[in-house]
């Protein structure tokens, strides 16, 4: 099991789904973990449930380089350090193609792939003083496997894939650690309410859909030392969903 005891890490999107899986399965590994969302009252109410002794709210909307300062400024203040960032907070919009507006467009970017990089900015500079850090860039199987009717959303998670590559070759010899998770279908929320044309798990070699602890416990190795020579690595965690079944 990884060891993750009081590193410092910061989730994004932790209030719901796979980013509040993340922030529980790493805080009962006994990292300190900074509980980000965009709305306050949303993070202090995980954070309660974690339990104030091993997490602390900020609010965090990732669209907004401010917020992305003053959060990261409070973790500083409250840990003198943070060791790990996990870039999970995302939107999904089903669209045709032709029908997508440049506004949803805009909004996915904005979103999906300009808070990814603000995330990025903010937090390594603070990891280069500690001359180690992790990034955990939370993307999806749509960024090489698209599903049918968002194309706006697999081209703002293809953006983040080569931007985490990138970042791991620049970042590296700092020793800062930027590594990506490519979920698949997992059992959120978020999914339920996308009306995805899958048959359920029949879709999936495993036959099952997957739990936000199937991607929180790769985050968690990611994170940890057991992780430590990878760099730029790129795990699907999908059921083999995309090894050419039908869907």
């Amino acid at each position: 099991m990884p060891n993750l005891k009081d590193q410092v890490v910061l989730v994004t999107g932790a209030n719901r789904g796979q980013g509040k899986g993340i922030a529980k399965h790493f805080a009962s590994l006994s990292a300190k973990v900074a509980v980000g969302a965009r709305s306050f009252k949303d993070a202090e109410a995980l954070s309660l449930e974690i339990g104030q002794n091993r997490s602390l709210p900020v609010q965090l909307d990732v669209t907004n380089e401010a917020d992305w300062v003053t959060a990261v400024q409070s973790i500083i203040e409250a840990y003198n350090k943070i060791d790990v960032l996990v870039n999970n907070a995302g939107i999904f919009i089903k669209k045709p193609l032709l029908d997508t507006t440049v506004e949803d467009f805009q909004q996915l970017i904005n979103v999906n792939q300009l808070g990814v990089f603000m995330g990025i900015k903010a937090v390594a500079p603070y990891m280069e003083k500690q001359q180690k850090g992790s990034i955990i860039n939370n993307i999806s199987i749509s960024a090489f496997a698209p599903i049918n009717d968002a194309a706006a959303y697999a081209a703002s998670k293809a953006a983040v894939s080569n931007l985490s590559k990138s970042a791991a070759i620049e970042l590296g010899p700092k020793g800062i650690r930027v590594n990506s998770i490519h979920p698949g279908v997992i059992q959120t929320n978020m999914v339920s309410s996308c009306n995805l044309n899958l048959n359920e798990a029949d879709s999936v070699p495993l036959k099952r859909l997957g739990q936000p602890n199937d991607i929180a416990q790769v985050a968690a190795f990611l994170a940890s030392d057991e992780s430590a020579y990878c760099n730029g690595a790129e795990i699907v965690v999908d059921g083999g969903l995309t090894l050419g079944t039908d869907v």
